[in-house]
């Protein structure tokens, strides 16, 4: 049985969709992310002797070990991509070369650009600037940034494409709804402005699996 460490509303959420997508038994630990300037429980020694890395998600078990405990996988992209290609019954990765290598070039770019450095400059200053003084700054150009990308984002979606690889439902799509959830949660007017992506959001809700996992994390998005 999988098992994976999670926090309601993190990244996480997109690898909880996963596994309810698949349909293979599983099992949620919850490690909060959440937290002034860490999360209360990645921040913790307990976590980090499990994953040094002090994030989530995390999934075990996948055979191998790159630091962390035997077996544990991280990496939000790494999860999603060894569920999809472990369990490809479940029709969550396009079946040639070309299209998968566009999924891969999605979550590169979201976990890199969007996630760690426009969030995290928004969410997380400090690892970015030691004095606090220095923090306004870097969460506003966060903020620029974060435009620029939702922009991108936006005209991508809205060239005719029901999801983020054309063809089809991926594993790209439930990180996308990660994105969209977090816009709302920074105060911006995700229907108003991304009238595409939000187009695309409903199409995913809709689907039974991300509306189990969405009631199981009490997340409410469109």
């Amino acid at each position: 049985m999988y098992r994976l460490y999670y926090s309601p509303g993190a990244c996480s959420l997109a690898a909880h969709i996963a596994l309810e997508e698949i349909g293979a038994p599983y099992e949620l630990e919850l490690v909060s992310s959440r937290g002034e300037r860490e999360g209360r429980m990645t921040a913790t020694a307990a976590w980090r002797a499990v994953n040094p890395k002090g994030r989530i998600p995390a999934l075990n078990p996948v055979p191998g070990r790159i630091g962390g405990a035997q077996d544990l996988l991280t990496e939000l992209p790494a999860i999603l991509f060894y569920l999809a290609r472990s369990h490809p019954a479940a029709g969550l990765l396009p079946r040639d070369p070309a299209g998968e290598a566009r999924c891969v070039e999605w979550m590169n770019w979201l976990s890199s650009s969007v996630h760690a450095l426009s969030f995290g400059q928004i969410w997380r200053t400090h690892r970015f600037v030691p004095d606090e003084a220095d923090a306004a700054a870097v969460q506003a150009r966060g903020r620029q940034n974060l435009d620029e990308q939702y922009a991108y984002i936006e005209s991508l979606l809205a060239d005719g494409r029901d999801w983020a690889v054309p063809g089809g439902y991926t594993i790209v799509d439930p990180y996308l709804l990660v994105f969209y959830q977090w816009g709302g949660r920074i105060g911006l007017d995700m229907g108003r402005r991304y009238p595409a992506w939000t187009g695309a959001t409903k199409r995913a809700i809709a689907r039974p699996a991300v509306a189990r996992v969405l009631a199981a994390e009490g997340i409410a998005i469109v």
